[in-house]
């Protein structure tokens, strides 16, 4: 490991408003069993409390990276809470240094696996999800893209019962597909787009004066700064996850169809 990232993970244990536990912490191996099982983090309900200078709805961005998205949404909007979720602490630290800099009173990060989430949030605590630039899994389990409806069962514990999920992609393969599972579970589309800076949105939210569309536009990560100076088009989607009963896999998806629109260029943009 470089110097570098030592510095950086020295530096991550001062910041106040970046928690990371270890595993420890929230898995355990009761007696008799052989499985480990998630247990509670003393956070899970205490966000407002323990992490933020006033009670508001937290907003999580799952897969944040550097934070850059969390950072500025954030600043955009004071009167809410927002967590910056991942599993890399080196890329953790410039947004936890970024957020201690200049005294923001509404970020926070969490340094986890996503599928430990439920450990961390009790019903109801968040309001809304940012799944931005999140690997596809083109070749991987449909069950670890982000918005499956593995992932939407996990998410259900903890949203609140008027919860939208945002997702923001390069990747038409992951709209697609989300797309799909929001067909076969009948969920609401509250805003979608698959070419934000072109043709621009085709569905938009029935009361825009509660939105922050301009966002959808000019908070941009460093992956999607890239990929729109590549010219490769990025897609938008807004929805509620608001169901009854389990969740059930798409049934539609053409994977063969969209993995060959989507081409080798995906080889290398969430390496």
């Amino acid at each position: 490991m470089g110097h570098g990232k030592l510095k950086k993970f020295a530096e991550n244990l001062g910041f106040h408003c970046l928690l990371q536990p270890s595993a420890a912490d929230v898995l355990v191996k009761e007696e008799g069993q052989r499985e480990l099982k998630l247990r509670s983090h003393a956070i899970r309900g205490n966000w407002n409390r323990d992490m933020f200078e006033k009670p508001a709805p937290i907003v999580l961005e799952l897969g944040c990276g550097k934070g850059d998205y969390t950072i500025a949404l954030a600043k955009r909007h004071p009167e809410m809470n927002f967590i910056g979720v991942d599993i890399k602490g080196a890329r953790l630290w410039s947004g936890a240094k970024t957020a201690t800099g200049e005294a923001l009173p509404n970020v926070a990060f969490l340094r986890t696996r996503v599928e430990f989430l439920e450990a961390f949030f009790a019903p109801g605590e968040v309001s809304a999800i940012w799944l931005t630039f999140s690997d596809p899994q083109l070749h991987g389990s449909e069950n670890a893209r982000l918005s499956s409806h593995m992932f939407l069962e996990r998410y259900r514990k903890f949203l609140s019962e008027d919860a939208v999920i945002h997702l923001k992609t390069d990747s038409r393969f992951l709209h697609e597909y989300t797309m799909s599972v929001i067909r076969a579970n009948r969920l609401r589309v509250l805003a979608k787009g698959t070419d934000i800076y072109g043709t621009g949105l085709t569905v938009r939210p029935e009361n825009e004066e509660g939105w922050d569309l301009d966002a959808v536009f000019q908070v941009q990560t460093f992956y999607e700064k890239m990929f729109l100076q590549m010219g490769l088009p990025i897609t938008y989607l807004a929805f509620s996850p608001a169901h009854e009963g389990p969740y059930v896999p798409a049934a539609d998806f053409d994977k063969d169809y969209w993995l060959e629109a989507e081409g080798p260029r995906r080889s290398f943009s969430h390496q």
